[in-house]
């Protein structure tokens, strides 16, 4: 796999407590050391892998520690996948994750890694967001404005439209018999994927984000409407959140960049700056964030 350059994703969620509790063998015992010896074993042979994260209401409380044992594998590239999946009434289940505790999960992963990881460790959502601010396209099916080009290939062959489409209505049909290319190039599977443009709601496409999100992924399109609107995306909150949080840091590191700073002098920077914001605020003080709230109950462990 090495030779070929091939990407292996493993799936590893954060803590082993965290993982175990979500990740079990069919007798009941946790997977995270079988994980953990798997990302060695192909460390050992060259091969670093992508880590896949998924981020559950309960993961969403542990960002810095989920996104710290996963950085500490170095393997350079981390995914955080959130988890959000219905009832048979249409509710998200308890172990969906929030919009806003998503958002709030993924700037606090943020704040640590703008200054100690940048050029180290890849963040997914992170490396999107900074190619869209440079003026390019996402390469991430769910933030882009059409998707359908990322098939999934089951054991048996078969061949679905998405990997969250895994019904009879989205089989394409098989490996075993029709070439990849002209599966994912069937006018159906063209029209699955322009659709996740043309059914956005208004708030959508009025939405000064929407060329960051693309509106997200059209599985979690079920939040409640406004009268006569299509339903918007169930983490909308938070990746709002997300994007007008980090978008001023990311624009100055896009400035940086483009002065041929390198990772390690940008980092410096925003530590000086993190200082600065931080100089005279004590622990009773308002917290700099503009919250509301005394340092000490919001982002005190931010400082430096």
């Amino acid at each position: 796999m090495a030779s070929e350059q091939f990407d292996v994703g493993i799936s590893l969620d954060g803590t082993q407590p965290l993982h175990d509790a979500q990740r079990k063998t069919p007798g009941g015992n946790g997977t995270y050391q079988s994980a953990a010896d798997a990302v060695k074993r192909l460390k050992n042979y060259g091969i670093k892998p992508d880590l896949l994260c998924t981020v559950t209401s309960k993961t969403a409380e542990k960002p810095l520690e989920v996104y710290r044992a996963l950085r500490d594998f170095d393997t350079g590239w981390i995914q955080f996948i959130p988890i959000v999946q219905r009832s048979p009434g249409g509710k998200p289940v308890f172990e969906s994750v929030s919009g806003e505790a998503y958002g709030r999960f993924l700037c606090d992963i943020f704040d640590e890694w703008v200054i100690s990881d940048l050029g180290r460790t890849e963040v997914q959502l992170f490396a999107e967001t900074l190619r869209i601010l440079a003026g390019g396209s996402a390469g991430l099916c769910w933030m882009a404005p059409v998707c359908g080009r990322a098939l999934v290939v089951e054991q048996d062959g078969r061949v679905y439209s998405c990997d969250h489409y895994v019904d009879l209505e989205y089989r394409l049909g098989s490996i075993k018999d029709t070439h990849l290319k002209e599966l994912v190039n069937l006018p159906r599977q063209l029209i699955f994927g322009k659709n996740k443009r043309e059914n956005l709601p208004k708030r959508c496409l009025d939405c000064a984000w929407l060329a960051f999100c693309g509106g997200g992924c059209p599985k979690d399109r079920f939040a409640a409407p406004e009268s006569g609107e299509l339903p918007i995306n169930h983490l909308c909150a938070g990746l709002k959140r997300f994007f007008e949080y980090t978008r001023p840091v990311m624009e100055f590191i896009l400035i940086l960049q483009k002065n041929r700073f390198t990772p390690e002098a940008i980092m410096q920077e925003l530590r000086k700056q993190l200082k600065e914001i931080w100089k005279n605020i004590g622990r009773n003080d308002p917290c700099p964030c503009g919250s509301g709230q005394k340092a000490k109950q919001c982002c005190w462990h931010k400082r430096l």
